[in-house]
């Protein structure tokens, strides 16, 4: 997949800041998918004692759900942990899973969160933005905003507001489960991103390709190549 190369990754906070605020105009609301053959999930390991990570990149077939490319990159990450610019920390060693992809995903779910962000452009978005691709955040834990309380049914969502403005949804995946934080990333509208993030659930609180491409960052390749079809 080709990368648009819009900043530099070497760079302090305040810079980091800055670039959120300015590529966040670039994002897009506007649904470009349709009916996708080829879905990836994005994942990354926690460090290592030396600073290294590992990002797996894991494709399948929809609406099998089926693996059909794996791909991981390992490298050190420089930028230190701050918080709201988890993308300078992740996005670079996720970019370099993405180069060695031979496949084009239709969409792309990432582990992370896209305009539920307090400058509205965490790491789906910043991903989707440098991709130029369809993305959505799909994140365990919430990063701003509030909701109204969930009863825990497979399919119920409640939106997340910040300043009255929506900016992702509480979605329910599995019965009796925490929700998941949906957001739009970029090129997929709200509605778009809760719908394909259901399907690829499939009874589970984790979509199938975030839940192998954890597995594929975790040093699991083996399980996820007991689902190759």
């Amino acid at each position: 997949m080709k990368l648009h190369h819009l900043h530099e990754w070497v760079l302090s906070p305040t810079q980091g800041i800055e670039i959120q605020r300015s590529l966040a105009r670039r994002v897009s609301s506007q649904s470009q998918i349709d009916s996708p053959r080829l879905i990836a999930g994005v994942d990354i390991s926690p460090l290592d004692a030396n600073g290294v990570g590992t990002s797996a990149v894991v494709v399948v077939s929809y609406p099998d759900l089926k693996p059909v490319e794996i791909q991981t990159a390992q490298q050190k990450v420089e930028f230190p942990y701050v918080p709201g610019l988890l993308s300078f920390r992740e996005a670079p060693l996720i970019l370099a899973a993405f180069e060695k992809l031979a496949s084009t995903p239709d969409l792309i779910l990432v582990d992370g969160q896209g305009v539920a962000h307090p400058r509205r452009f965490g790491l789906a978005s910043h991903l989707g933005v440098l991709l130029d691709w369809p993305t959505i955040g799909c994140a365990k834990s919430r990063l701003c905003g509030k909701h109204n309380v969930l009863q825990g049914k497979a399919g119920e969502c409640a939106q997340l507001l910040d300043h009255d403005e929506v900016i992702g949804v509480a979605l329910c995946t599995k019965d009796g489960t925490n929700p998941l934080y949906v957001s739009i990333g970029h090129k997929v509208d709200l509605s778009s991103a809760v719908h394909w993030t259901l399907q690829c659930c499939r009874g589970k609180r984790i979509p199938e390709p975030l839940r192998l491409a954890h597995l594929a960052a975790g040093g699991k390749l083996e399980d996820v190549m007991r689902r190759v079809a």
